[in-house]
């Protein structure tokens, strides 16, 4: 038996060397990573219809703006955070004042017909912008005619902007597209509106035109081509195709026809239909825009709203997921602050209000607010009634809304007469006045990556400003104040979110929703990101990353390397 037992074991360990021999013998192998390459055609679906493509003049118009940041470059530009980053501008300094900007322009940055980008340029545009009968807004127009802008005659590449006030969120202010003094010098913003330029842009930015798509005499579509001297990364898809429809239904069915890869805005219309098509990825992101139901804390017909518990009370007793699921479908993010989430300011810590009627009620009972009369069954204190009125916008969205509201507090015992109100009317008379008792209203911090809350919430601007909930708070205003011109960054952060708990403990107005934005690309486009938007063009913020070809490269196949120059689509 033992000699036996000898005789397997050295069969045993044969086999294992055998078999150790032979996994050894296998050819080698690696894993085949593809790697993007440059080439194809990207055709997008953009809604709308094209007018002029100048930065200068494309505040109003979507498609515009679109092309406009595929076509021209900013001194700087903002990542998804709102953090600045470097483009024309390599670098820049501030002065431990906060009142002087030196910035230093990257010397290789070349406009599409090959002439040289310089600090001359963005001055001449800046002039463009603070033109008194310049598109942009008034606040916009005196902001920058109190800063001075100096050029070195010496170094075209460098640009000094002085400021009569510190003035931290001046760079939002410089993401502005730059035009070209050389084609444009002695143009002004009244004859620029109807310039050739305008439809035969010359920008600096990584995509330049090609030709329009003209058809029956209308301007159908746009092509674009890689601009290979761009000074940052060069694209890597070649072509890509503008194509423009009335609506987002008109830009599905050219997807479904294979006329289009992508869809610019796919709207709640279209949405379900979106989502069954396998071959289209839904790209969400969160838009710069934030709902809320403002309260006038200084209207003394309603003196119940200077009570914080009852603003807690209101803000608890308010199903705002329900409106979102049932009136939004689904297409918003709850809002729990002022500051938009996404944002380097923005501070997450703090308790996200849930829907607690039952708790409301017993905020409002221990405040003595009681119930009276069962045919009229209004909470009240003495003579004080819980009832107001809550003007909203007059679509059929903000009307849903406000009676969802209404339908909540009156859950509460309290009545909400609402009225219906041509937006523009809510703000210049309503808001405007300080007549309003609580209004419904959506806030627009288009082009704003600093979120600045001074000019909603800070004491000075109760009477004058923005500030229409009139909020009255000391302390609050002081973080405000301190932050707008501090250049310290971890300063700024600790003072808006000590802003955002005052905020949150006193609720001087209630925050409802961030709505979202989607966008839908097919699934053969490699490399696309989208993050919070501070404006619908920043979902091209990565468009030289984007990617439709690859190539697997070189490959080490048994120890010989073997040149596999497939390319995929």
């Amino acid at each position: 038996m033992k000699k036996i037992r000898w005789q397997l074991l050295i069969i045993l360990f044969t086999g294992l060397v055998v078999g150790l021999l032979l996994i050894s013998e296998q050819p080698g192998t690696e894993e085949v990573v593809p790697e993007p390459v440059q080439g194809g055609i990207y055709t997008e679906a953009l809604i709308g219809q094209i007018q002029r493509l100048n930065p200068v003049l494309d505040i109003y118009n979507d498609v515009d703006q679109d092309i406009d940041r595929l076509l021209f470059s900013g001194l700087i530009s903002f990542d998804s955070s709102g953090q600045p980053q470097p483009d024309l501008a390599e670098s820049w300094g501030i002065s431990q004042d906060g009142l002087i900007y030196n910035f230093t322009l990257r010397d290789d940055a070349k406009w599409h017909d090959g002439e040289a980008v310089t600090n001359d340029d963005i001055r001449f545009t800046i002039d463009l912008i603070r033109a008194q009968d310049s598109l942009y807004s008034e606040d916009v127009k005196t902001f920058w005619n109190e800063v001075q802008v100096n050029i070195s005659p010496d170094n075209a590449q460098v640009i000094q902007f002085v400021l009569p006030e510190p003035f931290t969120p001046f760079l939002d202010y410089l993401s502005f597209g730059v035009l070209p003094r050389h084609l444009l010098d002695g143009v002004n913003t009244t004859s620029l509106a109807d310039h050739s330029f305008n439809l035969q842009p010359i920008g600096s930015g990584p995509y330049r035109l090609q030709e329009m798509i003209i058809e029956n005499e209308q301007i159908t579509g746009i092509i674009l081509i890689a601009n290979q001297d761009y000074y940052l990364q060069s694209p890597y898809i070649e072509t890509i195709i503008f194509r423009f429809y009335a609506n987002s239904q008109a830009a599905l069915a050219a997807y479904q026809d294979g006329v289009v890869m992508g869809i610019g805005r796919v709207d709640q219309t279209v949405l379900p239909e979106v989502l069954k098509e396998e071959d289209l990825s839904l790209y969400t992101a969160r838009n710069p825009e934030m709902q809320f139901v403002f309260l006038n804390l200084n209207n003394p017909q309603i003196p119940f709203f200077q009570e914080i518990e009852i603003r807690r009370a209101l803000y608890m007793g308010l199903n705002r997921q329900w409106i979102v699921n049932n009136i939004l479908d689904g297409q918003a993010y709850l809002a729990h602050g002022p500051i938009l989430p996404g944002s380097w300011a923005y501070y997450d810590g703090f308790i996200q209000q849930e829907y607690l009627p039952e708790e409301a009620i017993i905020i409002l009972q221990e405040l003595e607010y009681i119930i009276t009369s069962d045919e009229d069954p209004v909470r009240q204190k003495e003579d004080v009634r819980l009832e107001f009125e809550l003007v909203y916008p007059n679509d059929a969205i903000h009307e849903a809304i406000a009676q969802a509201i209404q339908a909540d507090w009156a859950l509460l015992n309290v009545k909400v007469n609402i009225r219906a109100e041509s937006y523009e009317n809510i703000i210049n008379n309503d808001l405007a006045n300080r007549t309003y008792q609580a209004a419904l209203v959506d806030i627009n911090l288009n082009r704003m990556p600093d979120p600045d809350p001074y000019p909603f919430w800070d004491q000075a601007q109760a009477t004058g400003g923005q500030n229409y909930s009139q909020w009255d708070n000391r302390p609050a205003s002081e973080y405000l104040e301190q932050a707008r011109i501090s250049t310290d960054f971890a300063e700024r952060q600790r003072m808006y979110r000590n802003f955002q708990y005052i905020f949150e403990n006193e609720v001087p107005s209630i925050p409802l929703f961030y709505p979202v934005y989607n966008y839908a690309v097919s699934n053969e486009v490699n490399g696309v990101r989208i993050g919070p938007l501070y404006d619908q063009s920043d979902r091209f913020v990565n468009v030289t990353e984007w990617y439709l070809l690859t190539s697997t490269g070189d490959t080490i196949v048994d120890g010989v390397e073997e040149v596999v120059p497939t390319v995929e689509p």
